[in-house]
């Protein structure tokens, strides 16, 4: 008789240490509406940043073709899933050009820019896994993909550099449109 209520009750204990052991993370939400309107200052640091820019790269000679964002089509015309897809691929690519070395008068530059972008791309990251975990690009999209995995192949990285951070308005606005969700036009 004490075997029979001793072994609920060491299920229940070893439940509930193994439960504490090991906590469910909870899932993971997305929400990217602090980037539906873009602050100001980021804007601006971004602006700063992109000024600095061109002009260093007036005093260099380099020659680029990189046309990695002329696009025929823009992130509206794409489907949520795919628009959070785009963004996250260019906050890779921008974040990864932005962290190359640099001279230290553009390293300092760069630096707020990098951190903004930084935690789009974090919390972008979210929203894939937790929204579209398995959700396969369209063709726009997935030829846009190629397109960038050709270009770093391809391409120096001072002109990948260039293009990241001459483009980087239109990554932000691509981003505002995957906040927006069904609210972008």
């Amino acid at each position: 008789m004490l075997c029979l209520g001793f072994a609920p009750l060491l299920a229940l204990v070893l439940g509930a240490t193994l439960g504490a052991a090991f906590p469910q993370q909870a899932p993971k939400s997305c929400s990217l509406s602090k980037y539906q309107f873009l602050v100001p200052h980021e804007l601006k640091a971004v602006k700063k940043m992109k000024d600095h820019f061109e002009d260093i790269m007036l005093l260099s000679d380099r020659k680029c073709n990189t046309m990695l964002f002329h696009r025929k089509w823009n992130a509206a015309e794409l489907s949520v899933p795919d628009r959070v897809m785009l963004v996250e691929a260019e906050l890779d690519f921008a974040t990864a050009m932005l962290g190359l070395p640099a001279d230290p008068r553009f390293a300092e530059t760069r630096q707020r820019p990098l951190a903004f972008l930084t935690q789009a791309r974090e919390d972008l990251r979210g929203c894939v896994a937790t929204e579209a975990p398995s959700h396969q690009p369209s063709g726009k999209l997935r030829h846009w993909l190629q397109k960038l995995q050709m270009a770093k192949k391809t391409e120096t990285d001072g002109c990948l550099e260039a293009s990241a951070i001459l483009h980087l308005f239109q990554v932000l606005n691509d981003l505002r449109c995957a906040a927006l969700r069904e609210q972008c036009t």
